[in-house]
C-alpha cells in the first residue's frame, strides 16, 4: 500500500492578522520600556536616605557609648550600609562597635549590650532602646533604627555575639563579603544592588514566616549574577532572573564566606526542609504573577508586586 508523503503548509496570514501582530509587539514593547523605567524610578524612591541625619544620630550614640568606657571605642558600617543596600525604613543601619584595649574585651556580649544599653539610656532617655538576640537596637523619633552590634577586634577581623550562647563567634570577616558584592555589582554595570533595595522592599512586605533575611537575600543575588554574562541587563529581566534562581537556590544552604556560620541560612534550616520549600514556593507565586502581568501588557499588576500588594 502506497502513499505519498507530504505536509500541510499553514496559510499565509492576512493584512489584518499582521497589523495585529505588529500592533502587539508594538504595544509590548512600550509596556517592558515603560516598566523599566518604571522599576529604574521606583529603585530612586526607596534609595534615598537621610545621610545627614544618620550621621548626626551616629555622633551622638558614639560620645554616649565612649562615655565612661576606658580605651578605644570605634562606630564601623557594616550590613547594609556598608554593602551599599541600605533601603530607607527596611533596612537596620548596622553599625559595628568595635572595642579596642578596654575593660569590655574581656566581658561576655551580654554584659556589653547591658552597658551598652544603659550608656545610650543616659543620653537618649526618652528614646527606645531594646537588646536584642546579637545587638542593640536604638529607635530615634526621627523613625531611624540603628542597630549596634559589639565586636572584638582580633588580629585577623572580628569576634561579634554567637546568637543564643553569650559567648563570642570565631573571627568573621566582615568587609570580605562587602567587597564580593562589590565586584559583583560593578560586573553588572552597577544594577545588582539597587535590584538589591527592590528585593528587599517586596520581601518585607510579605507576612514574617516568609521573610528571609536581608544578608540571604544579598547572597542569593550574589549567586545569581555572578556571571554577567549570561544573565538579563534591564532592571525588568533582572527581577525576574532574580526570582527564578531564588526560586531554586533557597532550597539548599548557602555558603557564608564572611566566617561568621557555616552558612548564611541556617534559620530555614537543612536543604529541602519545609522553611525552604515554603521560601521557594514564594518566589514561584510572585513568578506567575509576573507572567500574567506580562501577557497583560499590564504596568498597574507589576506595580503591585513591587509594592507588595
Amino acid at each position: 500500500m502506497g502513499g505519498s508523503g507530504g505536509g500541510y503548509n499553514n496559510p499565509p496570514k492576512t493584512l489584518k492578522q499582521l497589523e495585529q501582530e505588529k500592533e502587539n509587539r508594538i504595544n509590548h514593547e512600550k509596556f517592558d520600556a515603560d516598566l523599566n523605567q518604571y522599576i529604574k524610578e521606583h529603585f530612586q524612591r526607596i534609595n534615598s536616605r537621610d545621610v545627614e541625619g544618620i550621621n548626626k544620630h551616629l555622633e551622638t550614640l558614639k560620645k554616649a557609648l565612649e562615655k565612661d568606657i576606658e580605651g578605644f571605642v570605634d562606630l564601623k558600617f557594616g550590613g547594609s550600609v556598608n554593602k551599599s543596600t541600605y533601603s530607607t525604613g527596611i533596612s537596620d543601619v548596622d553599625m559595628l562597635v568595635q572595642i579596642n584595649n578596654s575593660q569590655l574585651s574581656t566581658a561576655k556580649p551580654n554584659e556589653v549590650l547591658q552597658l551598652f544599653k544603659e550608656q545610650v539610656q543616659k543620653r537618649l532617655p526618652k528614646t527606645d532602646v531594646k537588646i536584642g538576640k546579637l545587638a542593640l537596637t536604638v529607635k530615634f523619633a526621627s523613625g531611624h533604627e540603628i542597630q549596634l552590634l559589639p565586636s572584638i577586634k582580633t588580629e585577623t577581623g572580628y569576634r561579634i555575639p554567637r546568637p543564643g550562647e553569650n559567648k563570642w563567634s570565631n573571627t568573621i570577616r566582615p568587609n570580605k563579603f562587602a567587597e564580593k558584592l562589590t565586584n559583583v555589582n560593578k560586573a553588572n554595570s552597577n544594577k545588582l544592588v539597587p535590584l538589591i533595595k527592590l528585593m528587599k522592599n517586596i520581601n518585607s512586605t510579605l507576612p514574617k514566616h516568609r521573610q528571609l533575611s536581608g544578608y540571604h537575600l544579598e547572597s542569593l543575588a550574589i549567586d545569581a549574577f555572578k556571571n554577567p554574562a549570561n544573565t538579563p541587563k534591564t532592571y525588568k529581566g533582572m527581577v525576574e532572573h532574580f526570582c527564578r534562581h531564588a526560586e531554586r537556590a533557597v532550597l539548599n544552604p548557602i555558603t557564608d564566606s564572611t566566617g561568621q556560620s557555616v552558612h548564611v541560612d541556617t534559620y530555614l534550616g537543612n536543604a529541602k526542609s519545609s522553611e525552604r520549600q515554603r521560601a521557594s514556593n514564594t518566589f514561584k507565586q510572585v513568578l506567575k504573577r509576573m507572567e500574567i502581568a506580562n501577557r497583560a501588557n499590564s504596568l498597574d499588576a507589576w506595580k503591585e508586586i513591587l509594592s507588595g500588594k
